[in-house]
């Protein structure tokens, strides 16, 4: 099963005998069958024929439309039903502040850890990454002590902080960055994780949608109209796993220029080319083996994100934290 990015500006999608076929202005064509596609994702001017949307929402795949800078419309797909008991559960516990604490520990203590396996990976001889992935251990054994979601969100904070200026430290000076800057992102290291960040996101909503549970009543995240906290809180213990390790991977490997960026009063967004090339190092790092986590069923990180959501229904009905691991790397 596949993913189908398309960035080509005027292109269109259509469907015919059992194919999917996208056409760009120059004539170039690609077809895909049918039975491979899982979901759509387009960036600005494409069109969709209305036979090919009659045939995605058929066949339970979604569209999801985003700008060419990389912003999120919406997304397209077929009607499913909600799980009432599901939803009022998800309501009931996300108001339950013993249960939010001990489930909100849980996470950002993987998330911490994730960040400090990338950081090691890629630490080399410089001792002020060392430095602080010593600090970053010791400040993730003092919140799992936390005793209230401020004390939470208040080392979240700080490790973030410590954790990108240690990154700034393993790219070169062409991607240096001062600090995660988010909207609008001002440099072309923070333009990849916005992007990253964004797709990794409505993987997750999708997932969570799929499950007959809402996306928009979160546990960790404080509920925003428009915004889905829950996908945010799903979403922690893979930033660092994913989106970082491929903008680190570009950067680090010269897959990308800093030529390949072009700068705005509004930000810093990748061009046409970099934007493919951006996404096919995603989508093939999501569906790579998650060889470094810590459980035994071989699963791409993709299908790890199913499972993950599925832990965290079972977490809801049985109103039992314990059914939820989050993801450690090792």
């Amino acid at each position: 099963m596949s993913t189908l990015y398309i960035c080509e500006q005027g292109s269109n999608l259509s469907i015919d005998s059992g194919k999917f076929i996208v056409k760009d202005l120059q004539g170039c064509v690609r077809t895909i069958p049918q039975e491979t596609l899982e979901s759509v994702i387009v960036f600005g001017n494409i069109s969709i024929t209305t036979p090919c949307v009659q045939e995605c929402l058929k066949r339970g795949i979604p569209i999801s439309y985003f700008s060419t800078k990389g912003s999120y419309f919406g997304r397209l797909e077929s009607t499913s039903r909600k799980s009432p008991f599901r939803l009022k559960k998800q309501v009931m516990l996300s108001e339950d502040s013993s249960f939010c604490l001990e489930w909100n520990k849980k996470i950002i203590s993987a998330k911490v850890h994730n960040q400090r396996v990338v950081l090691q990976r890629y630490k080399g001889n410089k001792e002020k990454v060392i430095q602080t992935i010593g600090n970053m251990k010791r400040l993730e054994s003092s919140l799992l002590k936390s005793e209230s979601d401020a004390e939470i969100r208040g080392f979240e904070g700080l490790t973030a902080r410590l954790y990108f200026e240690a990154l700034s430290e393993l790219v070169t000076e062409d991607f240096s960055f001062k600090g995660r800057s988010k909207r609008p992102p001002r440099d072309p290291f923070n333009s990849m994780l916005s992007l990253g960040y964004t797709l990794l996101m409505y993987e997750i909503v999708g997932e969570i949608e799929n499950k007959k549970m809402s996306p928009y009543i979160g546990f960790l995240h404080r509920d925003g109209e428009n915004h889905p906290t829950l996908a945010s809180d799903l979403m922690e213990e893979w930033r660092s796993v994913i989106v970082d390790s491929v903008v680190l991977s570009l950067i680090r490997g010269n897959e990308i220029k800093k030529e390949g960026f072009y700068f705005s009063e509004n930000g810093v967004f990748l061009d046409k080319d970099t934007l493919q090339i951006f996404l096919l190092k995603f989508e093939n790092k999501i569906r790579t083996l998650n060889k470094y986590l810590e459980f035994d069923n071989q699963m791409s990180f993709r299908q790890t994100i199913g499972h993950q959501v599925r832990s965290f229904v079972r977490m809801i009905e049985q109103e039992e934290i314990g059914c939820y691991q989050p993801i450690r790397i090792r």
